[in-house]
């Protein structure tokens, strides 16, 4: 898994809208990319919800909030839709930037997912911090009271 310091691992990725989203054209603003096991869960449903609810805050703060799972576009924008979800949602389907990040995988049922991991990347595009067993409730709000923090650091 990465820590704090590391590289990010470069990527593009489609959203919802089959719009490519890649690290490089993000350089410059904090990134918060939350890793969730699947599209219309109770728990990625918090999540989508809670980030969605509070963008405005992460936008004030210079900073793009990005969900990611190994649904496809078409997953995710029913998935954005449902809910009215105001946030991008990256289809990672070969896992392969997720993998990358050393994010391990639960079994459930007989079926693999991503576990629900959350990191906070800076401008240069290393990572400022991670966050492992992550609980959906309310996890978009520590999430932007560390980002406050971080941001009053130097960024290295």
């Amino acid at each position: 898994m990465l820590k704090a310091g590391d590289k990010f691992p470069e990527f593009s990725l489609p959203n919802q809208d089959n719009k490519t989203v890649s690290l490089n054209d993000l350089k410059g603003k904090w990134i918060v990319l939350y890793v969730y096991p699947k599209d219309d869960t109770p728990g990625c449903t918090i999540e989508g919800k809670s980030f969605s609810a509070s963008k405005s805050d992460f936008d004030k703060l210079n900073t793009v909030v990005l969900g990611i799972s190994a649904d496809d576009a078409h997953s995710h924008k029913t998935f954005c839709n449902k809910f009215s979800f105001t946030i991008d949602l990256l289809a990672d389907v070969h896992g392969e930037v997720l993998g990358k990040a050393g994010v391990g995988q639960s079994d459930w049922k007989g079926v693999k997912y991503w576990n629900r991991v959350t990191f906070i990347i800076d401008p240069n595009g290393k990572v400022a911090k991670v966050y492992e067993n992550v609980n959906p409730e309310g996890h978009d709000q520590a999430v932007l009271k560390d980002l406050q923090t971080l941001q009053k650091q130097p960024v290295a």
